[in-house]
């Protein structure tokens, strides 16, 4: 004898099918037939859900003085012809005005030392969960000039021997001069590894022994006698690359003297 018909079941089993899951899904399947079965619809409509969810943080995870921004993944560095498009994007929930920036104001702070103490914050921040902030992003959040912003967290760097995780640094874009000043200067001043280097530069090991290679290069080349035109000629690469080498050599050869 056959089990008798769930009449509740029939009248309100297609109510669970009615989800934005499987709105996705059927909206997959009509604009993109060739894409797979019912399966990889489903599993697309959940992969774009995951997005969603990660992109459209809700309200009660975002306080007073917080702002949700979009950054670039740390896990995806530049490619050749790669555009922002087709990079991996991640979103990070930065502190732009926190008490002690309120109480920068009314101890007179200049403009200046609040808008580092800002910058650096900000690019740690989106560091610690997973993303790299450009001069341009600083520049946006910060209202000011992306080159103003590059010659200020620049000039802190050289100031302080620290390192900001923005992107120009972890991803190796841009001039991004200083950083090689710093990863030389930790080698041969304070003795320091490449990895314990690697670490506190935010870079890899494998551009921080790139780093110091090119520095040795340049020094056995003036060691030789040879002119930075020359130097550059015979390692293919550029003369102001070579000169801000020679200007570091220069620095640590009058600390030892």
């Amino acid at each position: 004898m056959g089990s008798k018909p769930d009449s509740v079941r029939k009248h309100f089993r297609s109510l669970q099918a009615k989800s934005l899951r499987n709105a996705i899904a059927y909206r997959i399947a009509q604009d993109f037939p060739r894409i797979g079965g019912e399966r990889i619809q489903q599993l697309c409509a959940d992969m774009i859900l995951e997005e969603l969810v990660a992109h459209l943080c809700p309200r009660e995870h975002v306080h007073h003085g917080q702002v949700l921004w979009i950054a670039i993944s740390v896990d995806d560095p530049p490619r050749r012809h790669q555009r922002t498009e087709t990079t991996h994007l991640v979103p990070v929930v930065l502190d732009l005005s926190t008490p002690d920036d309120i109480e920068a104001r009314i101890k007179r702070k200049s403009p200046m030392e609040r808008l580092v103490t800002k910058a650096v914050r900000l690019c740690q921040q989106a560091y610690e969960q997973g993303g790299v902030l450009s001069n341009s992003d600083l520049a946006e959040l910060l209202n000011m000039a992306n080159t103003h912003i590059a010659r200020t967290i620049a000039q802190y760097e050289r100031e302080t021997g620290k390192v900001i995780p923005r992107r120009a640094t972890v991803h190796d874009v841009g001039t991004g001069l200083t950083h090689k000043r710093i990863i030389c200067l930790k080698r041969y001043r304070e003795g320091k590894t490449s990895d314990v280097i690697a670490r506190e530069s935010y870079h890899s090991i494998e551009a921080v022994d790139r780093y110091l290679g090119q520095f040795d290069r340049v020094r056995c080349c003036r060691e030789e006698g040879m002119s930075p035109e020359q130097t550059a000629h015979i390692l293919s690469c550029s003369l102001s690359l070579v000169r801000e080498y020679v200007k570091i050599d220069r620095e640590l050869r009058e600390e030892r003297q």
